[in-house]
Order: C-alpha cells, then structure tokens, then sequence
C-alpha cells in the first residue's frame, strides 16, 4: 500500500506538515494580524505592478544602468521589451500581469534602485520643461520690449549680441502683429529666425545653468 502524503507546505524551501510544531507557530505568529498582512500585501502587489508597468517609459540608458548594476534580470527586461511592442489591448495587459509577477521577485534592493532611477528620469523632465517656459518667456520679451535686450546681456554677456539683434529684428520683421500682441500668442510660429532665437537663448540659458551646477558642486 502506498505511503500516504503528509499535507503542508513549505516555507523558505522548508517542508512544514500540517498539525505540526513548526506549523502551529507560524500560524500564533499570524494570529490577529492575518487581515493586515492580506491588505498589505495586496497594496505591495498593486505597487509593484505599477512599477513595472513604468519601466516601459524608462529611458533606455536608466535601463541599461540598472540592468548593468544586476538590479534587472533579463527576463524582466524582455517582458517589458514585448510589452511596449503589443498593440492589442487584452494581450498587453496580461504582458503587463507578466511584467508585475516578475516584479514581484525582485529584491526590496532593486525595486529600491527602480525607483530611484523613475525619479532620476523624472526630475530630469521637470528641468527639461523649466528651461523651455524660461526659453519662451525669454524671447517673447526680447521681442515685446527693447530694454530687454540690456538686461540679458548683462545675464549673458558671452552672447554675440550683434547676432541676438539681427535675430530679433528679422523675427519683429516676419511677425505683422504688433509687439504687444506676441504675448498674446498671436505671432506667427514658422519664422525661421523666430526659431533660430529661440534656439540661441536656450543654449545660453543651459550653459549659464551648467557652470552654475559646477560651482555649486566645486563649493562641496
């Protein structure tokens, strides 16, 4: 006659019989605290599927960083390759399902790592979106206000302003509006030397934005 099976489960590659020592102290350790664990485990699940579904707007170079520091196992990497490919509404929502069960395990270490780079990527953005509101405000006023002109120079005074007036004069020229109405949004976009004057007072503004990052990094 055949052995009867002992009914448990393991736990950390341990088998743990049903009825025995071992099990009945597990479960006085979850005793009262069984509906908490569930909440919290189920909102940690929730969390970490949200993640990995953020890794599919990651910037590939925070991915390969993350993937060269062993944070990312190649499998999680391939899932979230497939998924961005999906165009199928039900078929990428199960690769997303996919993409959550591998996250989930992940080391608190990774997912840790994760998130930092998300926030990395994030904080980048919101820089990226200031200097171009800075950018815009800036051209709008060189154009709206000729007083302007002396007040960026003396901000930026390794700008060619020769080249800065020529600009903004040809930009004033394509525009038929008249200057007060730029700021309304009324003046036209396609003016090669609008761009060019946008183009030119950005760059000025990231490189004064560099070497102010320099020197606060040379004054630790």
């Amino acid at each position: 006659m055949a052995k009867k099976l002992k009914k448990g489960y393991f736990v950390k590659g341990q088998f743990v019989a049903e009825g025995s020592e071992l099990d009945l102290e597990l479960k006085q350790e979850m005793k009262g605290t069984d509906s908490l664990s569930k909440t919290d485990l189920k909102r940690e699940s929730a969390e970490l599927q949200t993640l990995g579904e953020s890794l599919l707007t990651l910037r590939q170079d925070l991915i390969d960083k993350l993937s060269s520091a062993g944070h990312l196992p190649d499998s999680l990497i391939e899932a979230v390759e497939q998924a961005k490919k999906i165009t199928n509404f039900e078929g990428k929502r199960r690769q997303l399902q996919y993409v959550g069960k591998l996250m989930r395990k992940l080391d608190e270490e990774d997912v840790q790592a994760l998130r930092v780079r998300l926030e990395e990527q994030q904080s980048g953005s919101a820089r990226e979106t200031q200097m171009l509101h800075l950018t815009e405000a800036w051209r709008e006023r060189l154009l709206r206000e000729d007083e302007a002109l002396e007040s960026w120079h003396h901000s930026h005074p390794s700008c060619d302003l020769q080249e800065l007036r020529a600009l903004i004069r040809q930009a004033r020229r394509d525009n038929k509006t008249q200057p007060s109405d730029i700021s309304k949004g009324l003046a036209p976009r396609q003016s090669k030397a609008y761009r060019e004057l946008f183009q030119m007072i950005k760059e000025h503004l990231e490189d004064a934005n560099h070497l102010d990052s320099n020197h606060d990094t040379s004054k630790d």
